[in-house]
């Protein structure tokens, strides 16, 4: 009886060895397979989506690529003076500004920075203008509204005399080369 017992005994361990060793292949086998939770997969399909529509942008942008090139290239032709007869037209311009708005010009002022690798040229202009408060407004505006391009940097204004303004500008416009 002992003898049976200890045999009885001995094929269960042989068997629970056996049943071990074969959950340590299915385990191992599962290990090697690729498993992607539906969250990953999720998560993937939203980073292909949006990969997928910077793809889809860029290439539009490419195709856009050449108007908007034209596009710039026209508003440097049409907005930039040239540096030849810039001055001139530049004095003529802010002189024909001030006048329709009822305003005296003063103290026109240029200052030239170096040409960057575009070749456009930076001028400051400094302008002192005297006029009643509305013909300031409208010469702002004309400055706005103008085909030439001006950037208004700054404006101070002083009482001038007889109950006049005086109006100090800063501005800035650009010569192509």
């Amino acid at each position: 009886m002992l003898r049976t017992r200890k045999i009885l005994i001995q094929v269960l361990l042989g068997a629970l060895v056996v049943v071990d060793l074969a959950l340590v292949g299915i385990n191992w086998r599962m290990a090697a397979t690729p498993r992607t939770p539906p969250s990953e997969l999720k998560l993937l399909a939203r980073q292909h989506a949006l990969l997928a529509a910077d793809v889809a942008r860029a290439q539009k942008i490419r195709q856009n690529l050449p108007a908007i090139e034209k596009s710039n290239d026209n508003f440097f032709h049409d907005r930039f003076r040239s540096t030849g007869a810039g001055y001139s037209e530049l004095e003529d311009d802010l002189g024909a500004l001030a006048r329709a708005a009822g305003l005296r010009t003063e103290g026109l002022s240029f200052r030239q920075h170096p040409a960057d690798k575009r070749g456009v040229s930076e001028i400051e202009i400094g302008a002192t203008v005297d006029g009643d408060y509305p013909s300031v407004v409208r010469f702002i505006d004309g400055l706005e509204r103008s085909d030439n391009f001006y950037i208004l940097d700054s404006l101070s204004l002083a009482a001038g005399s007889t109950g006049q303004l005086k109006l100090n500008l800063q501005l800035r416009t650009f010569f192509r080369t």
